[in-house]
């Protein structure tokens, strides 16, 4: 009963207007003007404004241009905490999950599982085409970045997951009455936020269907998890081992990494083997640790009433 944790806060569907609103200036209006700031300044030293993520990276240097552009999600995040305590008077627990506490050991595995399989992934491809990589690392560069990513990565990825998984959920969830409608909302909306990424001008709107199915797959086990724990994990992996393993000149991050891929960008199956195998699998390998039960039911069944719900938890009090 993931969805049913935001009746335990206001919810009228003012709120999540406004809330939306809140939660878009925080992360890209205030938490934006540091980079804007030092990018002029820079700009007025170098006598050029840069147009893209590249140059970018390359006026400010790779590493304090990735901390002032994850600057802005911990704003973001810092929003998104507030106006649900704030505006919706609900707690962050019930934000993050229907269990009674905030379950770690959810984010701890989902982290491990997928830094374990990106690991091997990425060590296959080296080994497989040492061609495509260029050895990258240089040590201070890299403890620096290390810093970084490790203190200001999990927070980008928990605002997405906290603002997509978790604010938008309840919230659409609540105010469409059906699970479907925010699991395929809240996906499309995470795809389309990196339609302006470098990556998709590289390799053509296809690379949209990893960025989609991979919203939905932050979705489909949110749902069925009844919680954010596996998709903080899984997204936090994803996110910190990407910026300290590989970077390339046409990709989101541009980071002091070990490797830097100095392939020709195509789009081709290891666009589709994530959505269409490898997250299958994970799916299936969750469902086991955790018993999953009730698929249709929870990805598409209707969202209780507060009233039923109210019923349902009496019920349940007075079993226990």
């Amino acid at each position: 009963m993931y969805i049913e944790q935001g009746y335990k806060g206001k919810h009228e569907s003012w709120r999540y207007v406004v809330g939306v609103l809140i939660i878009f200036v925080g992360w890209q209006v205030i938490g934006m003007i540091p980079l804007l700031f030092a990018l002029i300044l820079k700009s007025l030293e170098a006598d050029t404004m840069p147009t893209d993520i590249g140059e970018m990276a390359k006026l400010l240097g790779s590493n304090l241009f990735l901390f002032l552009m994850l600057l802005s999600f911990a704003f973001g995040m810092v929003a998104t905490l507030v106006t649900t305590k704030v505006l919706h008077k609900q707690s962050i627990v019930s934000l993050t999950t229907s269990r009674s506490k905030i379950d770690w050991s959810r984010v701890i595995y989902a982290f491990a599982i997928w830094a374990g399989i990106t690991l091997v992934i990425l060590g296959l491809d080296i080994f497989l085409s040492p061609e495509d990589y260029e050895f990258n690392f240089n040590l201070k560069p890299f403890l620096i970045l290390s810093v970084i990513a490790i203190l200001l990565i999990p927070l980008q990825t928990s605002f997405e997951e906290y603002f997509m998984r978790g604010y938008l959920m309840q919230g659409i969830g609540i105010l469409a009455g059906k699970r479907w409608v925010p699991l395929v909302v809240t996906s499309l909306i995470f795809g389309l936020l990196h339609l302006f990424n470098p990556e998709v001008e590289k390799l053509g709107y296809g690379i949209m269907v990893y960025y989609i199915g991979t919203g939905f797959f932050l979705g489909i086990i949110t749902l069925m998890d009844e919680g954010l724990e596996l998709a903080i994990g899984f997204h936090a992996a994803n996110n910190l081992l990407t910026a300290l393993l590989v970077t390339a000149d046409w990709t989101a991050f541009q980071t002091e990494s070990i490797y830097r891929d100095i392939s020709e960008p195509e789009l081709g199956w290891d666009v589709l083997v994530p959505v269409l195998v490898i997250y299958p699998i994970l799916l299936y390998v969750f469902a086991k640790k955790y018993g999953w039960t009730n698929w249709k039911d929870r990805l598409a069944g209707d969202v209780r009433s507060k009233e039923i719900l109210q019923l349902v938890e009496a019920d349940e009090s007075k079993l226990l």
